[in-house]
């Protein structure tokens, strides 16, 4: 059997046809509905939770807030070491038509600092929020940032902070994520990560215990990599071992970068069923 190419497997833009097209798309959107939004008076750009630059969160209220005041954060991609959130403002439309508040969290980048002080930013971010909202949060994130969703759910949260409920993130949806870091020490994403492989297990949250009755959506691109779709497979059937609820998805047709495009849809099927996480979090007490 030939070795797995993951140098291959992890190029994502081979495996997507026209990514320039698919970046300027979003980012022409995602900088119209940052100004839509400021222009309503229902956003907050660059609110401080840690000390560095990029340690921000931008904050899209909605016109109608939904009863239960539903809230979600959502984490984006880049290999831990691109991309900003500002790059993903129109993701937010989709959740805010439905009355519910998003938060997109900023973090640095390798290689200025470790994948562990990624993880450890992000949940800063989701503290700095339930010390903000007092509530239990639904988290979202793709590529990178499903990795980093993953964690979040698999966080005892009260080991962390003693005011915070241990379930402060009981649901995450996961788009495209890489939840098994090891495979990427082969490839040269490591120049900027620059992970043995005993720290990318340890990093990696398929590994990790998760409480029974915790939530993950795991969703894939259909035309995305094998490994990707595989990575998906893998975190849902583990996790679904351990008593977590897990859906997993393969979105057909879809590629790494279209398959987040739903997000900005009100009426697509993915902000559909994130509208319906996003409520059941918020009855939680």
């Amino acid at each position: 059997m030939a070795a797995i190419d993951y140098e291959h497997e992890y190029n994502t833009r081979a495996w997507a046809p026209g990514f320039e097209a698919a970046f300027a798309r979003r980012e022409a959107d995602a900088a119209a509905y940052r100004e839509q939004a400021q222009r309503e008076g229902r956003t907050e750009l660059g609110v401080r939770y840690g000390t560095s630059e990029r340690q921000f969160v931008d904050l899209f209220a909605p016109a109608q807030p939904a009863e239960g005041q539903p809230l979600t954060a959502f984490i984006h991609g880049g290999f831990w070491r691109a991309q900003t959130p500002t790059a993903y403002s129109n993701l937010a439309r989709g959740l805010n038509t439905h009355g519910v508040t998003v938060a997109m969290i900023g973090y640095d980048l390798c290689p200025q600092v470790t994948l562990s002080t990624i993880i450890d930013q992000i949940r800063a971010g989701c503290l700095f929020l339930w010390h903000r909202y007092g509530r239990r949060m639904l988290v979202i994130g793709h590529s990178a940032g499903g990795h980093l969703t993953a964690c979040t759910v698999a966080t005892d949260w009260k080991a962390l902070a003693p005011d915070a409920p241990a379930d402060l993130v009981p649901a995450g949806y996961a788009i495209s994520g890489v939840f098994d870091v090891e495979p990427v020490v082969g490839t040269s994403v490591n120049a900027d990560l620059r992970l043995d492989a005993a720290e990318a297990r340890r990093l990696s949250p398929i590994l990790w215990p998760v409480a029974p009755g915790r939530i993950l959506d795991v969703v894939v691109g259909g035309a995305e990599s094998p490994e990707f779709l595989r990575q998906s497979r893998a975190i849902a059937e583990s996790w679904r071992r351990s008593e977590a609820q897990t859906r997993d998805e393969a979105v057909p047709g879809a590629n790494h970068f279209t398959v987040i495009e739903p997000l900005a849809d009100p009426d697509s099927a993915m902000v559909r069923r994130l509208v319906e996480l996003a409520r059941y979090v918020s009855t939680m007490t």
